[in-house]
């Protein structure tokens, strides 16, 4: 996995604790959770796009 490509995945698994943090403690918002699923589906596509 490149540089890159292993930075994202890495933000993309720090943003689900937050996302999970920031719900479980003040309770659920939707356009973090939809943040975290267009964050998750571009590293999706990053990661297939280089071939890994």
């Amino acid at each position: 996995m490149p540089g890159s490509a292993k930075a994202m995945a890495g933000l993309t698994v720090g943003g689900l604790v937050v996302v999970t943090a920031y719900t479980v403690t003040i309770g659920s918002n939707g356009w973090l959770w939809f943040a975290w699923v267009m964050l998750s589906l571009l590293t999706i596509g990053t990661l297939v796009a280089r071939g890994t």
